[in-house]
């Protein structure tokens, strides 16, 4: 993996109360005994991303043995939104968050698109038709996580339901 960048002392989860943090998706290719396709892709982790900034091509591989490689694809920035405060409830509150990789076979290789820590979000990708798998989410990032959670999540009361007069009873002639 690459150094932090030596410009600052302070790294991208730090500054994570203040806007987006960056992070990397690591990838793991694993060799598989299948006639039809000789490996699979899978997300395995994200980790703060300390390349230089702005870059999104992977690094190369960073593990590589006889059945597996993991590559590290930088350049994810992770923001948290107002309107998706009961996504990230459900996943602070589950027991085990995680994060959600959405990623595609891209000439052979699985390539990372997009992360996000919402529920909601994640189940409108798939619902949409894209590849998302879940990862462990790193306590530093959780703890940002379930701070934004306390301080913007309110759950939506129970709304009376209005029954439509078709509903409150008819009031029929008695037929003898």
């Amino acid at each position: 993996m690459s150094e932090p960048d030596s410009s600052s002392a302070v790294t991208p989860i730090a500054l994570a109360d203040q806007g987006p943090i960056r992070l990397a998706v690591i990838m793991e290719r694993t060799t598989i005994d299948n006639r039809w396709q000789p490996f699979r892709w899978e997300p395995i982790g994200i980790a703060p991303d300390t390349s230089a900034s702005g870059s999104s091509d992977p690094s190369g591989p960073i593990r590589h043995d006889e059945t597996t490689e993991q590559w590290r694809h930088p350049g994810f920035a992770v923001a948290l939104y107002r309107d998706e405060a009961e996504g990230y409830y459900l996943n602070v509150s589950s027991p085990r968050p995680c994060a959600f990789v959405k990623w595609e076979m891209v000439d052979g290789q699985g390539v990372p698109i997009s992360v996000t820590l919402s529920y909601n979000e994640a189940a409108r990708i798939m619902d949409g038709g894209g590849q998302v798998d879940s990862v462990p989410l790193p306590v530093e990032i959780l703890g940002w996580l379930a701070r934004f959670v306390d301080a913007h999540y309110r759950p939506e009361g129970k709304k009376q339901r209005i029954r439509p007069p078709s509903f409150k009873g008819a009031h029929r002639e008695d037929r003898s």
